[in-house]
C-alpha cells in the first residue's frame, strides 16, 4: 500500500481525524485504526473460520478492504457496522472460492443423526467461548448460515443471495446447523440431557 506524505498530522483520540488521515494513506493512522478495532474484527473473523489461520486471512483481507474503501464510508453511520459488513463479506468471498468442497462437506453432515427435540436453551447453557469453539466445528455452509442469521441478523433471503444458494436451502441449512450445534453441546455437556429432559442421541444403525 502506497504511503502518502501529504498528511502526517492527526489526533489519535479523534476518530474522524484518524479516518481522514487513513484516507491519505497515513501509515501511523492506519496502525491506530487497526489497534482500535483489531479485537472487534478478529472476533468476527474467528466465528466465520474453522481455524486461526483462516481467521487471520479474513482479518488481514478485511483491513486491506477497509483502507481501500474508506472513501465510501459515510461518517454519519457507525464505523463498527461498516466494518462488520466488510468482514462478513470477506468471509463470504472466502467461502464462495471453496464452495464445491464446502457443499460436499455439508452433505456428509446431513447424513449424521441429530436430536429432534432440542431448544435454544441448550445453547444458552454454555459460555460464549464454548459456543464459538463449537460453531467453528460446523461445516462451512452451516457455520456461514448460522453466524449470518443468528449472530449478525441477516434475513434468510439475503443470506441465500450472498451465498449463492436457494432461500429454502438457507432455511434448511440453518435448522441443520442448530441441530448439529446442539448435538455437539450435548457431547461435551452430557448433564444437559437430565436438565432439559432430552432424549439421548440416536445411535448409528448399520
Amino acid at each position: 500500500m502506497e504511503i502518502s506524505r501529504g498528511r502526517s498530522d492527526f489526533n489519535p483520540d479523534d476518530q474522524g481525524s484518524v479516518i481522514a488521515a487513513c484516507r491519505h494513506n497515513n501509515a501511523s493512522a492506519q496502525r491506530v485504526l487497526i489497534q482500535q478495532y483489531y479485537g472487534y474484527v478478529k472476533s468476527i473473523s474467528l466465528r466465520y473460520s474453522a481455524n486461526d489461520q483462516d481467521a487471520d486471512k479474513i482479518l488481514n483481507d478485511s483491513f486491506l478492504k477497509v483502507f481501500s474503501n474508506l472513501d465510501t464510508y459515510n461518517e454519519t453511520h457507525m464505523l463498527k457496522s461498516w466494518l462488520r459488513a466488510i468482514v462478513v463479506n470477506t468471509a463470504i468471498d472466502n467461502f464462495r472460492k471453496s464452495r464445491h468442497r464446502n457443499v460436499n462437506e455439508s452433505y456428509e453432515e446431513l447424513l449424521m443423526p441429530e436430536p429432534e427435540d432440542l431448544s435454544e436453551d441448550v445453547i444458552s447453557s454454555i459460555s460464549a467461548g464454548e459456543t464459538l469453539g463449537l460453531v467453528r466445528k460446523l461445516s462451512p455452509i452451516y457455520r456461514m448460515v448460522f453466524s449470518m442469521y443468528v449472530i449478525d441478523g441477516y434475513p434468510r433471503k439475503e443470506i441465500a443471495e450472498k451465498l449463492g444458494i436457494k432461500e429454502g436451502a438457507s432455511k434448511s441449512n440453518l435448522q441443520d446447523a442448530w441441530r448439529k450445534l446442539q448435538s455437539l453441546i450435548l457431547k461435551i455437556k452430557p448433564s444437559i440431557h437430565d436438565a432439559y429432559e432430552l432424549k439421548p442421541l440416536p445411535q448409528n444403525e448399520d
